[in-house]
């Protein structure tokens, strides 16, 4: 395997061996799949659709192809923004800074070494 394969393979297992990581990227794909969830039975879309748009919604990209219809649909998007998005930039955060913690532990893993 190339140095950049390994590196993103040791980077991510030591991701997920950490608690409050892993808690962090459950709480992100709960959130994702419960507001699909809810945009499914709110708005009547597909679980597709209704995924996509959670997604597309989480990313702040906003295409403006969905948009919910009804008023619950519109006021829990507000609230789904409010909390979605901030959990999403902790996640991202973490992952961040996790990963410039490994990239700097990095060539000591690779000669064998222990963290001190």
């Amino acid at each position: 395997m190339g140095f950049c394969v390994k590196f993103v393979f040791h980077t991510l297992i030591e991701f997920l061996k950490d608690k409050h990581y892993r808690s962090l990227l459950g709480a992100s794909i709960g959130i994702l799949f419960g507001g699909a969830l809810v945009y499914h039975y709110l708005e009547g879309w597909s679980y597709l659709d209704s995924l996509y748009f959670a997604a597309i919604t989480l990313s702040t990209v906003g295409y403006g192809d969905f948009s919910p219809q009804t008023d619950l649909g519109k006021l829990f998007t507000i609230i789904y923004i409010g909390i979605g998005v901030g959990l999403i930039l902790a996640f991202i955060n973490a992952v961040y800074k996790h990963f410039q913690q490994v990239s700097r532990e990095y060539p000591n893993v690779i000669k064998g070494k222990k963290k001190q």
